[in-house]
């Protein structure tokens, strides 16, 4: 029997690519096109096996003619492939939709929705499942590395994903996280984000509120209470609602209280509906990764597993590439990855380094990279999110066209305000132009003892590499 083919336009988006592998592994025969392909992506779909095109063409999807397309959510109509499709006729699917139809169907789904967190809190939960013997599937939207990948197909009852608020597809502008027909739903958070599709933070509610909604009586939803945007939306749900939180509380749900924070990690105490259920070691930092860990919790709880078993677990889990993750120490200067953006994403990175890097010089350097930080929507906001720096970098915003779906883009986020503000707050701060003059600012200042962090929801020019080669050029790295 011939093997089904699959052709992914814009295969090197986090989901599409993830899917991608999940197909290949269940012996799909898989290829794929995109533009502007790097790490951990591309890496990851050439050790896959699975060949790509760089850029669109329309003979992509006719020679050979594959039995399925499945189009990302960034394809416009114009793309030649698109139009490719929909003229010939071929078969063609959604990102959610090809993941509900041949991945998800007849599973327990369990998703991770929210503003922030999704990522880790997906490869948690999954984590806690495998290591307590539910051999779960998995897709997420980064390289979880207890997964050594993005996707897991297991034998078990559950699958497990990241549920994104973001539209589907040009041809479809509903939430993605509508469509995984979701059982058991972990919400993380609801700010304002994605400006280019929402208008407003009450847009957002809106879609969040649709989740809640769809969701079957016998479901449950673990939602992060603390928040007052989460506790806005769910005040309707239709299932079973159990509260988490980061903290001590004696309320009801499940809490976690940091106890104990070294460079290694965080010690925790544990509650259930205010009575102490024990402690757990947590090898992640900051109160967002406790809150992460504690809705983890509470969510494998409530499919079954014994909380002593989870507890155990969550000592074994390894974090995900780009969250935290430490890309490499020359001479005294340790250099960290994160994907922060967003400035409530910010401001918990930088604390959680504080926690971690107690005591040394923390450089954060930053880079206004989205659709909705290129706006001014969160210029102000920003200049508070750097506070326990010792130094911020800010790269300078590209002057290209802001793509929007809810209005002209008339006010555009300024690198040189934020650097004014953070300097009115007692910062030491400036604005760059580009990842090159930024290596070179911190190749020139970096002392024995920085901590460099990088925040960037993209490759940033390959930056912490070259800073890294850069360092390890010079003989020596002055101590002050």
């Amino acid at each position: 029997m011939t093997k089904q083919h699959v052709h992914f336009v814009a295969i090197a988006g986090t989901g599409m690519g993830s899917l991608a592998g999940l197909l290949r592994s269940r012996g799909f025969v898989v290829t794929g096109s995109d533009e502007n392909v790097y790490p951990p992506m591309s890496t990851s779909l050439e050790r896959w096996g699975i060949p790509i095109s760089i850029g669109f063409r329309a003979e992509n999807v006719l020679a050979p003619r594959p039995d399925l397309v499945v189009i990302g959510n960034a394809v416009r109509p114009s793309n030649p492939e698109a139009r490719a499709v929909l003229e010939s006729g071929i078969p063609y699917r959604s990102f959610p939709d090809a993941l509900r139809e041949m991945a998800i169907e007849g599973r327990h789904c369990v998703m991770v929705a929210g503003t922030h967190g999704k990522t880790t809190t997906t490869s948690l939960v999954a984590w806690l499942l495998l290591a307590t013997g539910r051999d779960p599937s998995l897709l997420v939207g980064g390289i979880a590395a207890n997964f050594d990948g993005s996707f897991r197909s297991g034998s078990g009852e559950h699958f497990v994903v990241e549920g994104d608020e973001y539209d589907t597809a040009f041809f479809d502008k509903t939430p993605k996280f509508l469509h995984y027909a979701a059982r058991t739903v972990l919400l993380t958070s609801v700010e304002f984000d994605h400006a280019d599709i929402y208008r407003d933070l009450d847009h957002v509610k809106q879609a969040f509120r649709a989740l809640v909604a769809s969701l079957p009586r016998d479901g449950t939803l673990v939602a992060a209470t603390a928040h007052e945007g989460v506790r806005d939306v769910i005040e309707k749900a239709p299932c079973r609602v159990v509260a988490y939180r980061a903290g001590a509380s004696e309320g009801p749900g499940f809490a976690g209280e940091a106890v104990e924070v070294t460079a290694e990690g965080t010690r925790l105490r544990l509650r259930r509906d205010g009575g102490e259920i024990g402690e757990a070691w947590l090898p992640m930092h900051g109160r967002h990764n406790v809150e992460n860990a504690v809705g983890a919790l509470a969510t494998v709880a409530s499919l079954g597993v014994p909380l002593d078993d989870a507890i155990r677990a969550l000592a074994g889990f390894r974090g995900v590439k780009r969250r935290q993750e430490v890309r490499g120490e020359v001479r005294g200067v340790t250099v960290v990855d994160d994907f922060a953006h967003h400035p409530t994403a910010v401001r918990e990175t930088v604390a959680g380094l504080r926690q971690r890097y107690a005591g040394r010089r923390l450089v954060s350097v930053f880079e206004p990279r989205t659709n909705t930080s290129r706006r001014r929507v969160f210029q102000q906001e920003y200049a508070r999110a750097f506070d326990g720096s010792d130094r911020v970098v800010v790269s300078r915003v590209a002057d290209s066209p802001i793509y929007s779906a809810t209005g002209e883009v008339t006010e555009r986020f300024s690198s040189d305000e934020l650097v004014e503000d953070l300097r009115r707050r007692g910062l030491d701060a400036v604005a760059l132009d580009d990842p090159d003059a930024i290596v070179d600012d911190l190749a020139a200042s970096s002392r024995a003892g920085d901590v460099v962090l990088v925040m960037s929801n993209g490759a940033f020019g390959n930056l912490w590499e070259k800073l890294l080669t850069r360092l390890s050029a010079r003989p020596e790295v002055s101590r002050e």
